[in-house]
């Protein structure tokens, strides 16, 4: 018959079986305000909000954010490469091309290099939705080419909407000022 460990209390268990903890209490609470603030903050800064307040909860992680970006750049580049009218391959391959462009250069994990700080990030992100939700209607390639028309217009939504929700985070911090507390 099986032994059943409802007998046994939490300071009878060995202390293998308890989660090991990263940095013991006691150290945890040695440590000056600074310290414990910077040990809590080494992966990644908190973006500050577009406008001073985030109006959405942010609940889109920054790594499916930056993904997210890479491929609404190469659908809107494809749609504009397989386009029928000038217009709107000039615009897709543009839109597309920046997209990218600034990805690669944004403070966050997906990165080749931390030169745009993610606030920035977070402002191009709504001029490319606003710019690919427009240029259909503004270069008039909205009724001569409805499917990189409605794909130019839905990447921009997705990416406005992706903005919105998405909880940025600095890696390096690019472009700040060191808080003072």
């Amino acid at each position: 018959m099986a032994q059943s460990n409802a007998s046994l209390g939490a300071y009878e268990l060995p202390t293998t079986y308890l989660p090991p903890d990263d940095v013991p209490t006691a150290e945890l609470a040695s440590l000056a305000p600074s310290a414990r603030e910077a040990r809590r903050t080494t992966t990644t800064i908190p973006s500050r909000p577009l406008l001073g307040a985030a109006p959405l909860a942010r609940i889109v992680p920054e790594d499916v954010h930056s993904a997210l970006d890479y491929s609404n750049g190469l659908i809107v580049a494809l749609a504009g490469l397989s386009a029928r009218t000038k217009a709107a391959r000039i615009a897709g391959v543009a839109l597309g091309a920046s997209v990218i462009f600034v990805s690669l250069l944004t403070d966050y994990r997906l990165s080749l290099a931390k030169r745009i700080p993610i606030e920035a990030h977070e402002v191009i992100d709504h001029a490319f939705g606003v710019s690919a939700i427009a240029a259909p209607f503004a270069l008039g390639y909205a009724k001569r080419d409805p499917l990189a028309a409605v794909i130019h217009v839905a990447a921009g939504a997705v990416t406005i909407l992706g903005s919105l929700l998405t909880d940025y985070r600095a890696v390096r911090g690019a472009g700040r000022r060191p808080r003072r507390a």
